[in-house]
């Protein structure tokens, strides 16, 4: 076994932290092979962290010295697998959280993307700096900014290839919080063990899935979500305990 990536848990949280410190983190393909095993593993969990070994950087993106040694065809077929393992952390039940503990360019800075939240430490940096290279963001890196921060925004920082601070990327609304990630991430975790797992998830289909549809369009999809969660026993136990005055006991069924 490779040990490119670290899995533990911790806080009531999966960690999965990219350990390639003397390479900035950056994507390998044993690298992108494990991470991608390893969130398929993580179905189950209430909240995974993806984070980075060392304090350097959080994920620098593809590894160059790697990626010079591809043929065109080698270099599609990695794209396509690090697209995949950007969509498989996307659409995990659970609550995902990036804690950006240093750089987070390129294909780091889409990883962090593909979360559903971001911390970051003080002195990191994100950002999609593909355009210095000569290419464009390839792992849903156009996409999901645009929809985080916003056509224009996303536009500036790409064409740009700005890099942000901790501060400005918290500023517009890139980052949820700047500080230590992983205390946060215990936090999270705590709260989260007082919902109802199915719901969790539930809901964040249903924003995932409506957020840029008309909205009557994304209230039917609302509505679909919602109906998963009608016939659960975590439903039922929540209402058991309001009316017990109680806190619910919930079992993700």
């Amino acid at each position: 076994m490779s040990n490119v990536l670290i899995e533990e848990r911790a806080h009531g949280a999966r960690i999965l932290t990219l350990n390639r410190p003397e390479a900035r983190n950056a994507f390998s393909r044993a690298l992108v092979d494990e991470l991608r095993a390893a969130v398929a593993a993580s179905t189950q969990a209430r909240l995974v962290v993806l984070t980075g070994a060392g304090d350097k950087a959080f994920c620098a993106g593809a590894d160059l010295k790697e990626r010079r040694g591809m043929s065109t065809e080698e270099t599609r077929r990695f794209l396509d697998d690090l697209n995949a393992l950007m969509n498989e952390v996307a659409a995990l039940p659970a609550l995902t959280l990036a804690a950006i503990n240093g750089a987070a360019f390129g294909g780091g800075c889409e990883l962090a993307l593909a979360c559903d939240l971001r911390a970051a430490v003080p002195d990191a940096q994100i950002g999609l700096t593909e355009v210095t290279l000569g290419i464009i963001p390839g792992a849903g890196g156009t996409q999901r900014l645009a929809r985080l921060v916003g056509p224009s925004r996303a536009k500036e920082l790409i064409a740009l290839g700005r890099r942000l601070g901790a501060a400005d990327a918290l500023a517009i609304g890139l980052l949820s919080d700047v500080g230590d990630p992983l205390a946060w991430a215990e936090r999270l975790a705590a709260q989260l063990a007082n919902t109802a797992p199915l719901a969790v998830a539930a809901a964040k289909r249903a924003i995932d899935e409506g957020a840029h549809l008309p909205i009557a369009e994304g209230l039917a999809v609302e509505r679909r979500w919602y109906e998963t969660t009608l016939g659960t026993e975590d439903r039922r136990e929540g209402l058991r305990a309001f009316a017990e005055k109680r806190p619910p006991v919930f079992r993700g069924r």
